[in-house]
């Protein structure tokens, strides 16, 4: 198994720094995850599906045209002053009907208006999903890269315990040291070879992440750019993330929607007048037509009405509570990626003071230890304290890059557009403004197709 995994991220190594290989970006892995994500392609789907339901709402104030066909056998006794006869034979009609909402105190236009709330709610759901998406994908990214980089340093350490050991059986040899120093470098070289192979498997479970994220395994990274640029305190952050996160604009739509769905209940009281027209043949050729008006209100159902709308009054107090807490939860969120982007920068500072006095240790502890006034021991744990120095350091360097993306994503605007990514984006207006007139055939139904076309490309 170590033999496996040695050579697999030995493979994989070779194939990053290849010849003429081409260097990988953040921006190509976040452009790779915004046209491969699978969570983005669900999301879309469901979007269009909320669009569909403005074209339903959109229906309820047209015209219902349908048609019955009935054909039957028939057996009827006819009783007559000489008796019974027996009358049978086949009989078929067919009827035509159209029927049309006038008048319904506004139910139809406001089922018209939740659904577009509905959509532009929706709509800021797949925002946030696309910085989901995108968050991961730096996430993977850094990962990758700090994974790469801790396996060097393994290496590296690696190689040095290997000479000290070698060093220390050379002293053994003539007598300088003990077989206990031997044995002492012997352990902590089998140590470091145990967290080499912990770190190449952390780098395999890496880019497994990475692929998930891309559609596609990490080739030979290129260092994350620049960080993106950030408000200078938190205030100014929290401030943005009120007027543009997602999450608050999904719940602000929600709250519409609450108050439109008590003007409803509101609006069920009312009466219903609607027109009718039916035409129908039989196979006698006997045709009939009517055209009438219908006005229809409920009365009494058992108290259905009252509590429809008590419970919309209830949903608009849950939504509009929901709102407010959202708004803690954003803002909340915001301040934990601030501290945890002060936190990752102090542990940097700290870091490299930490690397230049365990530098400093670890050159003096080895001259002293070729005087003959140190042991081995000495050595190897200077040498572990200048590891973990160098490892922690980075640690904090990735923390603190993805921290700036978790602020960003945080005040919601981790998304291609704010990132500038250059490539084109998913249009949301396009499928929804071919839909929300509820097209059927003709000419709009073919501009759908072409619509779904290039959604599918």
């Amino acid at each position: 198994m170590r033999a496996w995994l040695k050579t697999a991220v030995v493979a994989v190594f070779a194939l990053a720094a290849g010849p003429g290989a081409q260097a990988e970006t953040l921006t190509d892995a976040l452009i790779a995850a915004y046209k491969n994500s699978n969570l983005l392609d669900q999301n879309r789907a469901v979007l269009r599906a909320a669009d569909e339901d403005v074209a339903v709402a959109v229906s309820t104030l047209r015209p219902v045209v349908a048609y019955t066909a009935q054909a039957g056998w028939a057996r009827t006794d006819v009783s007559n002053g000489s008796g019974t006869t027996t009358v049978e034979g086949l009989s078929a009609s067919l009827a035509l009907s159209a029927e049309m909402v006038l008048f319904d105190f506004g139910r139809s236009k406001l089922g018209i208006e939740i659904a577009r709330e509905s959509v532009l709610a929706t709509r800021q759901a797949l925002i946030q999903v696309e910085q989901n998406v995108l968050l991961a994908t730096v996430q993977a990214y850094v990962d990758v890269r700090l994974a790469q980089d801790v396996v060097a340093l393994r290496q590296s350490n690696l190689r040095l315990i290997t000479q000290e050991l070698r060093a220390a059986q050379d002293r053994f040899d003539v007598g300088e040291i003990t077989r206990t120093d031997v044995s002492i470098a012997e352990a902590r070289l089998a140590a470091s070879r145990a967290a080499l192979a912990a770190a190449q498997g952390q780098l395999m479970i890496a880019r497994e992440a990475y692929k998930a994220a891309t559609g596609a395994y990490p080739g030979k990274l290129a260092p994350p750019p620049k960080a993106p640029a950030l408000p200078r305190t938190m205030e100014e952050a929290q401030g943005v993330a009120r007027g543009t996160h997602p999450l608050i604009r999904q719940a602000q739509h929600q709250v519409t929607v609450a108050d439109l769905q008590v003007e409803t209940a509101k609006a069920e009281r009312m009466p219903t007048i609607g027109a009718g027209v039916k035409l129908s043949t039989d196979d006698e050729d006997m045709q009939s037509s009517s055209l009438g008006l219908t006005m229809s209100q409920t009365l009494y159902a058992g108290g259905r009405l009252s509590a429809l709308q008590r419970k919309a009054l209830a949903g608009k107090d849950a939504a509009r509570a929901a709102l407010q807490q959202m708004a803690v939860g954003v803002i909340q969120n915001v301040g934990v990626a601030w501290a945890n982007l002060a936190v990752a920068g102090a542990s940097i500072e700290a870091s490299d003071l930490q690397i230049r006095a365990a530098q400093a240790a670890f050159d003096g502890v080895r001259e002293e230890a070729a005087a003959g006034t140190r042991t081995t021991l000495d050595v190897l744990d200077a040498e572990q304290e200048l590891l973990d120095a160098r490892n922690a350091r980075l640690e904090a360097e990735a923390q603190r890059y993805v921290a700036v993306y978790q602020v960003l994503a945080t005040m919601g605007l981790l998304t291609v557009e704010h990132l500038q990514l250059g490539i084109l984006t998913y249009d949301p207006e396009a499928y929804y403004g071919a839909v929300e007139k509820a097209p059927s055939h003709s000419a709009q139904g073919k501009k759908l197709d072409r619509i779904l076309e290039k959604i599918g490309n």
